[in-house]
């Protein structure tokens, strides 16, 4: 899901609680653009987003509604700043934390084994999503192809993008 046009977000958990936490996340960076007339950034709009999380069992802006259990979902945020592309992940409790390489969702665990095994901050982009991919073929239940797979990408040229079915069977291919 695209917060802005710099920063995107992946879910596991209830889609409900991730529109709410995203659409938080667009309004505080729609706010935070047109306040300071400047991109948010990254951490900020991830800091934004666990606020919310944290407000279980308190009134929202004094009404007299609460939010009556926490979110179910865990994001991971990604987008670019001045520091570079960067990559969050919150959970439920509304703790985040930021990572080069990060799964999650069903078979996380072995996912998340995988990519620290093989990750590298050195990686080419074209072999960072061949990783991505296999590391994923790995865990899924599924045959891995085009109609079943997205590829989101954070780069300092082109911000938060999700790749076109084209480029993403071109990947395929490569497997």
């Amino acid at each position: 899901m695209e917060i802005d046009h710099h920063l995107g977000c992946a879910m596991s958990g209830l889609t409900a609680d991730a529109r709410t936490m995203i659409d938080h996340a667009r309004v505080t960076s729609q706010n935070h653009a047109f306040t300071f007339d400047e991109k948010i950034k990254v951490e900020s709009v991830t800091q934004a987003v666990c606020d919310l999380a944290l407000r279980f069992g308190e009134s929202v802006h004094d009404e007299d509604a609460m939010m009556s259990r926490p979110f179910g979902v865990a994001l991971l945020i990604a987008g670019v700043d001045e520091k570079g592309p960067q990559l969050f992940h919150t959970d439920p409790s509304g703790t985040f934390t930021r990572y080069e390489a990060k799964a999650i969702g069903s078979g996380s665990e072995a996912a998340q084994s995988e990519l620290q095994d093989k990750w590298h901050s050195q990686l080419a982009l074209k072999d960072a999503q061949l990783l991505a991919l296999r590391v994923l073929k790995q865990v899924m239940e599924e045959k891995l192809d085009h109609h079943n797979v997205q590829i989101a990408q954070v780069t300092p040229a082109n911000g938060y993008e999700i790749l076109d079915q084209t480029q993403l069977k071109e990947i395929i291919d490569q497997m």
